[in-house]
């Protein structure tokens, strides 16, 4: 059920049988024996000739779903399109002064709708605490809160910034118009390296450890925790942190 098009064949069968022509102008027909094959091996559907329905354990499979996600599922199907409304530029990022944060206003606010939408970003992170979804893009991290601010850090100028929330504006908005949560992602590798990359580097010892490189391993290993490097909550590695949670979240 991971596959958008199983979800959309399930959906379209909760009001009663239908043809397969009919399944394939509302799913799609690109695969679509392979689709319904593997619902049918499943038990999810029946297959009669050139009809399918829900079999009783396909239809407790979706009242199931229904149950545990009817949140969810409120809230991408209310969701309207979204428009950037204002865009202004703060001081120099603490972490690179040759660099900028921005915060920008999204109207209407999408709320709890965030989380929703979280696996469309390969390195993206629903945060519960402070109601915002955070996304990497290399050195760049976005963070939409659930009340429609917007902030980017480590942007080399304004007309980046616009052209970041241009496309962010546009790939929400795709996934608004069809109105189906996102399947979950596939979980991606993070290195080492790439931990190391945004630890202090100092090698001070403060954590316990004998260099910065073993803490990352460590931290890879689940055997500590980004708190016991005490240099990261120094303001001079705010951005670090932020890029260290987001990072975190995949290990």
């Amino acid at each position: 059920m991971s596959n958008a098009t199983r979800r959309k064949i399930m959906n379209f069968l909760v009001d009663g049988d239908r043809t397969v022509e009919e399944i394939g102008a509302a799913a799609g027909k690109a695969m679509l024996d392979f689709h319904l094959k593997l619902l049918q091996q499943a038990g999810l559907i029946e297959l009669k000739e050139e009809t399918a329905g829900l079999t009783e354990y396909g239809r407790n499979f979706l009242k199931g779903k229904e149950e545990k996600n009817q949140g969810k599922s409120a809230d991408i199907l209310q969701a309207k399109p979204v428009e950037i409304t204002e865009v202004r530029q703060l001081l120099p990022c603490i972490a690179d002064s040759s660099k900028f944060r921005i915060i920008a206003n999204m109207a209407p606010p999408l709320g709890g709708v965030l989380k929703v939408l979280e696996p469309i970003f390969s390195r993206g992170r629903y945060s519960d605490g402070i109601g915002a979804l955070i996304i990497q893009q290399n050195e760049v991290i976005t963070t939409i809160y659930g009340t429609g601010k917007v902030t980017m850090t480590m942007i080399k100028s304004e007309e980046e910034a616009g052209d970041r929330l241009e496309k962010l504006k546009s790939t929400l908005n795709d996934a608004i118009a069809k109105g189906v949560a996102p399947a979950p992602r596939e979980k991606v590798r993070v290195e080492p390296m790439e931990i190391y990359k945004y630890l202090p580097q100092t090698n001070c010892g403060k954590c316990s450890e004998q260099s910065c490189y073993t803490f990352a391993i460590k931290l890879m290993g689940g055997e500590v925790t980004l708190d016991k490097c005490t240099p990261l909550k120094e303001p001079g590695y705010a951005t670090n942190f932020e890029h260290l949670q987001v990072l975190s979240a995949y290990i």
